[in-house]
């Protein structure tokens, strides 16, 4: 029977070369995500394969569909899904490890190199065992704003929304106050977010100095934010201990 993964520190029993360095995007969907990666391959992190057009995000929502595959029969194994989140951790049999090595070998010429999928937040632990030298960058939004933009673009009401981002962004917080990463908060104005990620990519050794910009859209920003203190008392506080971590 495949095993329980869990997070370690020592080197990953595979030996297939990957990218030395490696870049995770971790963030709710709908909370900029994208832009941020976006952002971060105008910065020269190489994305590999990734999406560059979809009918809600005309600049791509890019990421790897391979990737987001695994993450997909991953949770459908465990009777979860995207919008279904798991109660805890997930098994990783063994074909679905191999399956991210051999993804991640065919880019070894690539580093760093950088990925996003908002599944992964879900399984975070067996990406942890299998890439256990992955850097993280985190991403948040206002609540509302991300319940309105899913209501928009899935039909989900409003009040699953706001449980849905309260499921991931638990989990960002679990997984920040375990190993500290950089926290971006998307509803920042547009040059304070962008003056932000070039701080952050220079503390985390990147080079930002091809960093314009122009990947940010205001346009992507389809939702308003409303009252903070119109949120149910588990998100609102949640949101405000994130904003408190945030750069």
């Amino acid at each position: 029977m495949p095993q329980r993964v869990t997070p370690s520190p020592q080197q990953s029993t595979f030996v297939s070369p990957v990218p030395e360095r490696i870049l995770c995007v971790l963030g709710m969907h709908r909370s900029g995500t994208s832009c941020l990666t976006g952002s971060l391959e105008e910065a020269g992190i190489a994305l590999g394969d990734r999406h560059t057009w979809n009918p809600h995000n005309l600049k791509g929502n890019r990421e790897n569909q391979q990737i987001v595959d695994i993450n997909d029969r991953l949770l459908a194994a465990a009777g979860c899904a995207w919008d279904k989140p798991p109660a805890g951790d997930v098994i990783w049999p063994q074909v679905e490890q191999e399956a991210v090595i051999a993804l991640f070998s065919s880019y070894a010429g690539h580093s760093p190199f950088g990925f996003k999928d908002p599944r992964t937040l879900l399984l975070l632990q067996g990406w942890q065992k299998v890439l256990p030298h992955m850097q993280f960058i985190g991403i948040f939004r206002h609540p509302s704003s991300v319940a309105r933009s899913l209501q928009a673009r899935s039909g989900m009401p409003l009040e699953q929304g706001l449980e849905l981002w309260l499921a991931y962004n638990r989990r960002l917080l679990r997984e920040y106050r375990r190993a500290v990463f950089p926290l971006l908060c998307f509803d920042d104005e547009q040059t304070v977010f962008q003056q932000k990620l070039h701080e952050v990519l220079r503390t985390l050794n990147y080079d930002s100095s091809n960093l314009q910009g122009e990947f940010f859209d205001e346009g992507l920003r389809s939702a308003h934010i409303e009252a903070t203190a119109d949120l149910p008392w588990p998100v609102r506080r949640l949101y405000r201990k994130l904003q408190r971590l945030a750069v």
